[in-house]
């Protein structure tokens, strides 16, 4: 139809991420969101009490390594650009999974300090933080590190559940999806004449979006499940 937009979002956060270009909102008279963290109770904190959690963590557990599960691609790099704008300088310790995309990061311009991968260093790492992807926190590589403090980064730790399922010591809410605000607050800014919601929690969504003004519908795509913050995690390692 003439003049009829439609806005195919994907997955996208509001928040500040120091390493990559922020969400671009887009007016148009349709606009199809994703809502993974689609429901009141997912309102994820500040990054930075996050990342403070983690060095308060170094702090009270100096004789211990702090592993850290981090998607390779976008979640490690935000993770470490995070802890540097903290204040932290230390060197940080990788996975091998992580050193190209590190380095393909950089080449960007995006500074991430000074880091390693574990394979060049030969220590305990007691009192270091290691990145790793969550596969490897979850397999025998894992075992070379002292007494460990298991951390893990993804919008999925605020369910504690899932926290105690993965055996998290030190959850770390740090999400590539928008909470409840910032799909709401997405919402009001663009005020599309239509919401379609697809790979979440549509229900609540939808009727806010209702409430508000806004026609909504769910879109049922098949295979899409909200296993974890971001399923791409195996093919990039």
């Amino acid at each position: 139809m003439n003049g009829f937009t439609i806005t195919a979002s994907g997955d996208y956060k509001r928040r500040r991420d120091p390493t990559c270009v922020g969400f671009e909102p887009v007016p148009s008279d349709v606009f199809i969101t994703e809502a993974t963290f689609g429901l009141p109770v997912f309102r994820h904190p500040p990054d930075s009490h996050e990342i403070g959690k983690l060095i308060h963590s170094l702090q009270q557990f100096p004789e211990r390594a702090h592993l850290v599960g981090a998607y390779a691609l976008g979640k490690a790099q935000r993770v470490m650009k995070l802890l540097r704008e903290a204040g932290y300088d230390e060197t940080i310790y990788v996975h091998g999974a992580l050193e190209k995309l590190n380095r393909l990061y950089e080449s960007f311009g995006v500074d991430l300090g000074s880091w390693q991968t574990v394979s060049d260093v030969k220590a305990d790492f007691a009192g270091k933080i290691v990145i790793a992807p969550p596969s490897a926190i979850a397999d025998r590589w894992s075992r070379r590190f002292p007494d460990p403090v298991g951390a893990f980064a993804s919008g999925w730790m605020s369910v504690r559940a899932r926290a105690r399922q993965r055996g998290v010591e030190l959850p770390i809410i740090l999400s590539d999806h928008a909470d409840w605000d910032e799909l709401t607050d997405t919402l009001t800014e663009l005020n599309p004449t239509e919401v379609w919601i697809t790979h979440g929690r549509d229900d609540a969504l939808s009727r806010w979006a209702e409430i508000n003004g806004m026609k909504a519908r769910a879109l049922h795509l098949v295979g899409y499940e909200e296993e974890d913050d971001e399923p791409v995690e195996e093919a990039v390692e």
